[in-house]
């Protein structure tokens, strides 16, 4: 019997250990918006929360309304997109303050409920000078011109400083990218021991003229390597085919993998790693040869995941 036994705990030893080695799902993303460019039904916004909870942050704000009502459609959510927006969303995370980026949270804020909006203090003062005003819109904040509504608090974020986030079992850290001749910003999300990196608009270093990246990604190795890091964000927006000199802070899929391969000199082994690929710009023929040119080059067996607007996926 005994014998019995160590013959099938051999010959289940494999089994056993690709079931131990699969990570549950610590992180539930509803994309509200994945591209860049002219289409404003569908600009940078992601909703995160932990799985299991109804407390997400939204990470970017481009596409808000259209986003969660396709979502909904899309069975994502089983309440009402109001409840979403009102309920679900418990703060805005905004990398930098271009119209793709903010334009759904400036343009739901009259229906929206009291809320924060996190972001670098650079980016929250274009917000406070530039959008909430009375002269552009109405200050829906809680600083700059009066009569201040109060209906958002503006949460500066220091870089590199975990934060606590309101009415969730979130933390987010952020660190500062380099987006052209602005400053934008990557959200490293916790929950519990798992983690999730956000990246706002970027350039590779080279591009650049920066080392915000390898920054970065010295910062993030370690949850690489420990296995705590479930995916990676980040924008491609244009193909091979575009000029350096006219990226204005964005990638292509061939200095993608340039940074890629530097982030494995200091991460190691990144083989079958989750990258989540944001930001493509139209027109649809670019796009489609964004995701042929990844598929033709990527050395190191990343996952490469392309998200689509209102369809729920887990990390």
């Amino acid at each position: 019997m005994r014998l019995l036994y160590t013959f099938l705990s051999l010959l289940l030893l494999p089994f056993l250990s690709l079931a131990q080695s699969k990570q549950a799902p610590a992180f539930r993303i509803v994309p509200l918006g994945v591209k860049g460019g002219i289409d404003e039904s569908n600009l940078s916004a992601y909703m995160v929360a932990a799985k299991g909870t109804n407390n997400y942050i939204c990470l970017d704000a481009g596409t808000v309304h259209f986003g969660i009502e396709k979502a909904v459609k899309n069975h994502a959510f089983n309440v009402s997109g109001d409840k979403v927006l009102k309920q679900y969303i418990k703060g805005y995370f905004i990398s930098h303050a271009h119209l793709d980026h903010i334009s759904g949270l400036i343009i739901n804020s009259p229906e929206d409920s009291v809320k924060n909006i996190y972001g670098l203090q650079s980016t929250l003062e274009t917000i406070k000078k530039d959008y909430f005003t009375w002269e552009s819109w109405a200050n829906f904040a809680n600083e700059g011109e009066k009569p201040a509504l109060k209906k958002y608090t503006y949460k500066p974020l220091e870089p590199g400083i975990e934060t606590n986030i309101d009415n969730t079992n979130l933390q987010v850290k952020a660190f500062p990218l380099s987006h052209s001749n602005l400053t934008s910003t990557a959200f490293l999300v916790k929950s519990d021991d798992a983690y999730l990196l956000y990246l706002g608009d970027t350039g590779a270093d080279e591009t650049e003229k920066s080392d915000k990246l390898q920054s970065l990604w010295q910062a993030i190795a370690p949850l690489i390597k420990s296995k705590q890091l479930r995916a990676i964000i980040i924008e491609v927006s244009f193909p091979n085919e575009q000029p350096d000199k006219t990226l204005f802070g964005h990638f292509t899929p061939n200095w993608l993998m340039k940074e890629m391969q530097a982030l494995a000199k200091v991460a190691g082994d990144l083989q079958g790693f989750n990258v989540i690929i944001t930001h493509v710009k139209p027109p649809e023929a670019s796009i489609k040869k964004i995701k042929e040119q990844l598929k033709a080059n990527n050395p190191l067996g990343l996952k490469l995941t392309y998200p689509q607007q209102g369809k729920a996926i887990e990390f």
